[in-house]
């Protein structure tokens, strides 16, 4: 195996192809996400000079083939020191986000990328020979699959080489495994919910005043777009908050992510029109035969014609169609998701520490202080074992 470092975009487009072979088809991995998100959350799109670097690790095989990318970049910050993250994370929510790799070389994969990270977590300092200019204080590594089996080795690899492990539970994501037909779906559902759905299918779309409408082309993009944003800020404003497409840095990476998608094939928008006018909205991604509900918005002036549900219903009746096995309504655990018969998928936040005296020095004081608020709020506290 040889690893590299690669700190550009132009030094990693030309594997975008073998990129999105090794995400297996999880859109949050893909090389249209994070190389947009970087584009929109890296340093180039500050006003002020930014200390963060690219440092995605690539591991190739003897024919040079690219078999694993652990898509990190390098965060300055005072309060930690120079933590190695995950393209994506923050407040875009990307959900799934891990170590790419082939199946068949999880653990070799795993193995060269924390060989390399031992290697380099002592560059910089005064008492390392190493000459390498990417030295690093923490990995943290945010909302991941408990059951993410290429992450897993990794940290399994990192504790053999004596390395602190921090980890806490995270939000979980939900997802429904869909059978083959909406029929054999409504079956799992209480008598009473089956028999609402029903009623406000017939009420609402059996009579005409419902109408779903899904983005297929570019020329219906843009109305969706507008149609998504306009929804979502008005629900959210209505509840006090500022909502997502308020920050600049969101706006803009989703308005240049989503054609990317439709051109890939990843990208479901829909809405639901009731009598004529936009009431709820959609934004999902597709991927490995799921579709997963990013975003939604609805209109507070139609809220009690209960119109999230009616599009929900809608959507997940035309997953079942086209055959996705899963429908995933994401991180946070939102009392409507099991009401749709979803489970929930842990998810952990793992902090790794270098092993030099500042480095587990400042992440002390900064997890002592993480767990009194955590323990204020009745969260999730930070505690010490390998995973």
């Amino acid at each position: 195996m040889q690893v590299y470092c690669l700190s550009t975009l132009a030094e990693l487009a030309p594997y975008a192809e073998q990129w999105d072979r090794l995400s297996d088809g999880a859109p949050f991995r893909s090389w249209a996400w994070v190389s947009t998100w970087w584009k929109h959350y890296g340093p180039a799109a500050y006003s002020q000079p930014r200390c963060d670097r690219l440092a995605v690790v690539c591991v190739f095989d003897e024919s040079d083939t690219l078999v694993g990318v652990a898509p990190f970049f390098l965060h300055h910050c005072v309060s930690q020191g120079r933590v190695l993250r995950l393209l994506g994370d923050g407040e875009v929510c990307s959900d799934y986000l891990g170590l790419l790799c082939r199946p068949d070389m999880q653990d070799q994969v795993a193995e060269s990328v924390a060989r390399w990270l031992v290697e380099n977590e002592g560059a910089g300092d005064s008492l390392s020979g190493s000459t390498d200019p990417l030295p690093w204080d923490l990995l943290e590594l945010t909302g991941i699959d408990f059951q993410d089996q290429p992450i897993r080795r990794l940290l399994w690899h990192l504790g053999e080489r004596g390395k602190t492990i921090h980890h806490r539970r995270g939000p979980n994501c939900w997802r429904v495994d869909l059978p083959a037909t909406w029929e054999e779906y409504l079956s799992t559902m209480s008598k009473n919910h089956r028999k609402r759905l029903r009623r406000s299918y017939k009420k609402t779309v059996d009579s005409g005043r419902a109408v779903l409408r899904t983005v297929e082309c570019f020329e219906d993009l843009q109305k969706g777009i507008e149609i998504l944003v306009d929804l979502h800020q008005r629900r959210r404003q209505a509840m006090g908050e500022p909502g997502c497409f308020a920050s600049k840095p969101f706006n803009d990476f989703h308005c240049e992510v989503m054609p990317k998608l439709l051109s890939n094939g990843q990208l479901q928008l829909h809405w639901l029109e009731l009598d004529g006018k936009p009431a709820a909205v959609e934004y999902g991604l597709t991927g490995g035969g799921v579709a997963y509900a990013y975003q939604s918005g609805i209109d507070p002036d139609a809220s009690e014609e209960n119109p999230g549900t009616l599009l929900t219903l809608l959507t997940l009746r035309r997953a079942i169609e086209q055959g996705f096995r899963a429908v995933d309504f994401m991180r946070g655990d939102e009392t409507y998701k099991l009401h749709w018969k979803a489970a929930p998928r842990p998810q952990i936040d793992t902090h790794v520490v270098a092993n030099r005296t500042a480095s587990r020095l400042r992440h002390g004081l900064w997890m002592a202080g993480s767990n009194v608020k955590q323990w204020i709020k009745g969260g999730s506290q930070w505690v010490t074992e390998n995973v």
